[in-house]
């Protein structure tokens, strides 16, 4: 069964507002369009296909009424009831969304889904896709959850470069290179996240930025980076106000080096 990155969901108050200063590191932020049946919206930065999406509440009682889709409880839990923005969850991409339901079935996990999702854009074309999400979670860090696109990712990324959506950044070529998450546990996070997605972690090093011990699981499109703060910085810090979360993002070949807070994260320019 093949997983690529797809996206890293990036909880805020206004999506609107990430795109001025997000614009003024060189980071091309676009309007996304509305989740009506969900009562979320959303702006969206692409590269290629790995991408960031920040969501939005826009009808609070819409979003209250839904159980199933544990995106929409975590940002009404998150958003609406503690006021906690930033990175919050990912997206991992399957073809095979449904034999994975059952896969996760047979090794123990309860599954919400599939559940079916569409986006209204800007321009009224209607985007499709499907859900899977895992309810029992073994660690403080929440599982990813899976989407399965309607479309295949040819047709994607050409409708993406149709719509100007690629290549916008102040370098064309900047990568999403990977994802970080802050842990308390390095080793069983990293083993229980690897054993899901069938990847082999990498050797243990240390990352002077973060002030942690890391780990990474090297998934296509987008790598992941497991971190536990070993003395006082970043990860150390993240920790300690919002505990085990996604917290980090390392942009390549972004014409700069450099490593700043921005919209309640971390990015990193390389």
């Amino acid at each position: 069964m093949n997983f690529s990155f797809d996206h890293l969901v990036w909880f805020h108050h206004n999506p609107e507002k990430a795109i001025q200063p997000l614009s003024e590191k060189g980071i091309y932020v676009a309007h996304g369009g509305r989740h009506d049946t969900w009562g979320t919206y959303n702006t969206l930065s692409y590269f290629d296909l790995s991408y960031i999406e920040f969501l939005g509440i826009e009808v609070l009682t819409i979003a209250e009424q839904h159980e199933e889709n544990r995106l929409i409880t975590q940002i009404v839990d998150q958003l609406a009831k503690e006021n906690r923005e930033g990175p919050a969850k990912i997206a991992i991409r399957t073809n095979q969304i449904h034999e994975l339901a059952i896969k996760l079935k047979q090794d123990g996990h309860t599954v919400y889904g599939p559940l079916p999702g569409q986006r209204v854009t800007a321009n009224g074309e209607v985007i499709q896709w499907t859900l899977l999400f895992i309810e029992d979670q073994p660690n403080e860090l929440s599982l990813p959850f899976f989407i399965q696109w309607d479309n295949s990712d040819k047709e994607r990324l050409s409708a993406l470069k149709e719509q100007g959506l690629l290549g916008r950044h102040s370098d064309e070529n900047s990568k999403l290179e990977c994802v970080g998450f802050v842990v308390r546990d390095l080793e069983e996070t990293i083993r229980t996240w690897g054993d899901l997605l069938n990847l082999t972690p990498s050797e243990e090093f240390w990352d002077e930025d973060l002030q942690a011990r890391c780990q990474k699981l090297e998934l296509p499109g987008t790598h992941l980076l497991f971190c536990t703060p070993d003395r006082e910085g970043p990860a150390e810090k993240v920790l300690h106000e919002r505990g085990e979360t996604p917290f980090l993002v390392n942009i390549s070949q972004a014409n700069q080096n450099s490593f700043f807070e921005l919209l309640n994260g971390y990015w990193r320019f390389q």
